[in-house]
């Protein structure tokens, strides 16, 4: 409530304004009583404070103090009741108040101090109790337009309607969520908003007003609360008034009702997502049998069989050791919800899935489709937001959704062949394609036949042995038969090393300097990758 609508009451008529007159917006919040000459400690803020000024009719200058005192606090307003004990307020006190916009009101001798206390008091307590009715109806307005599913993008023109301001709706990465004010242009105060929204702590509700250098805009940033760990932004462009609580009390309406509204679709939404991840990991692990069945409900989620694919697996590069699993699986969740959003703002068809501390990009390829740009845009991104570089392995194209499974442990493999090589903020592409390719269209049954023809010598070898053999192998010939490159890569020595190649050209029989024979165990093992697929 301001001073002027105190002045206006009729309650308290008789009140008039002294000195001070260009101070009366002024809001008046509580009302105090005072005749002791040490009151200035206890003065508060929006404060009406009225007295007879008795300790001051010896010593009026002290009125100066305590004028000066109000004005330095934000104190609302200073009553005196004149006629008393001090016949007038002196010309010095008048002319100060009048340079500090500070009110000085003389009280009707008709009212004493503590009926001017409670006339003040009823008079707050209704402008409150007008504002709380408002907000209430704002809310049920607000609510209603949800409830009978007009949507975010409504209520947020019915509050650009009411605030005159322009509203806008941002997630936590400063993604548009509504953008149905073009004139808000977000990449021009996106580092502006990233500085501001940085000061937020997990639990503050407190809005952040700031004004940009170039164009002397003014923005205020609402947080709204979704989960402990997800919030967005409601961006207001324009001033609002301190002293309009009306529109303020609009604003936290909507902020409210917008938290419900936003909390209730994130649900949902991430109820979807999970049931269509859990089905694309099923899918991997091989849990549907029938090729019918997958491609059935391939469908339901916009997959469709008949479609080139290309796989890409993504994983964040990890720095830091010192790390937990823990620290490292949450910050790939978050840089992977980042990372969801940003590709559900391209314009290309991509499928987004994860699984552990990957992520899966399935492209659907098409003539034109410049899948390495996008993926280097995704890093350049990762760079820029969060600091930290994300590597990427491909697969070759496949013709249909159910040979996605040989894709993805291209893709992942390919992935783990660039880690080896000690690389960050990659993007390694299968290499062995041509290969691959040619070894899909031998039947099942006798590319099983030639890998166990190949290894038949490690039958007899104790699982735990043979994997390490078969793996030292495998790094052997993809680094061209260098032992310090595959001691390096599978982090041993070098004379572990000799050792296993030694024992596995025992039990082969063969020299592995032999290029036949290296040609047909890298073969056998890129069969046996298909086999496993």
């Amino acid at each position: 409530m301001k001073v002027s609508k105190l002045l206006s009451s009729p309650s308290l008529k008789g009140m008039r304004i002294v000195a001070g007159e260009s101070g009366i917006k002024r809001e008046v919040h509580t009302v105090n009583m005072m005749d002791a000459p040490d009151i200035i400690p206890f003065l508060n803020r929006h404060e009406f404070l009225v007295t007879t000024a008795y300790h001051l009719k010896d010593q009026p200058h002290l009125l100066n103090e305590l004028i000066q005192a109000m004005a330095n606090q934000g104190c609302a307003a200073l009553g005196i009741k004149t006629k008393r004990f001090l016949d007038s307020v002196p010309p010095s006190a008048l002319k100060l108040a009048n340079d500090l916009s500070f009110p000085i009101i003389e009280l009707p001798l008709a009212l004493s101090l503590g009926e001017v206390v409670n006339h003040t008091l009823r008079v707050i307590l209704d402008s409150r109790a007008n504002e709380l009715a408002a907000a209430l109806e704002t809310h049920k307005h607000f609510t209603n337009i949800i409830l009978h599913g007009k949507g975010i993008e409504t209520l947020m023109q019915e509050l650009s309607m009411i605030i005159d301001c322009s509203v806008h709706l941002v997630d936590q990465h400063l993604h548009s969520i509504s953008g149905r004010h073009p004139q808000l242009e977000l990449g021009v105060i996106r580092e502006d908003i990233e500085r501001e929204s940085n000061r937020f702590s997990p639990s503050s509700h407190m809005a952040i007003s700031f004004s940009l250098r170039v164009s002397k805009k003014t923005y205020h940033l609402f947080p709204i609360n979704m989960s402990e760990k997800k919030r967005v932004f409601l961006i207001i462009e324009g001033e609002i008034p301190h002293e309009n609580h009306l529109h303020t009390l609009t604003i936290e309406q909507a902020t409210n009702v917008l938290s419900f509204a936003l909390m209730k679709e994130h649900a949902l939404n991430t109820h979807a997502k999970a049931i269509r991840n859990d089905f694309f990991l099923h899918f991997l692990d091989g849990t549907f049998k029938s090729q019918d069945e997958i491609i059935n409900r391939a469908k339901e989620f916009s997959l469709q069989n008949d479609c080139d694919y290309i796989c890409a697996v993504g994983k964040v590069d990890q720095a830091d050791s010192h790390d937990s699993f823990t620290q490292r699986q949450q910050k790939s969740d978050y840089i992977f919800e980042y990372l969801e959003e940003v590709i559900q703002q391209t314009a290309v068809n991509i499928h987004f899935f994860t699984k552990s501390d990957e992520c899966i990009l399935l492209f659907e390829a098409h003539q034109g489709l410049s899948y390495m740009k996008i993926l280097k845009d995704i890093q350049l991104r990762m760079t820029n937001r969060f600091n930290q570089t994300l590597s990427f392995g491909i697969s070759n194209v496949i013709h249909s959704f159910v040979q996605v499974r040989a894709a993805y442990h291209e893709a992942s493999e390919s992935l783990s062949q660039g880690a080896l090589s000690k690389r960050t903020n990659f993007i390694q592409s299968f290499q062995t394609r041509d290969l691959l390719e040619l070894l899909r269209l031998i039947p099942e049954k006798e590319l099983s036949h030639f890998y166990t023809h190949t290894f038949k010598g490690f039958l007899s070898i104790k699982p735990e042995e043979k994997e390490s053999l078969l793996q030292t192998l495998s790094v052997y010939l993809e680094t061209h038969c260098q032992i310090s490159e595959t001691a390096k890569r599978l982090f041993v020595h070098r004379n572990t090393v000799v050792y296993r190649i030694d024992k596995c050209e025992e039990i082969l029989g063969k020299d592995l300097k032999d290029p036949e024979t290296t040609l047909q165990l890298r073969t056998a093992l890129r069969m046996k990758k298909l086999l496993d697929t």
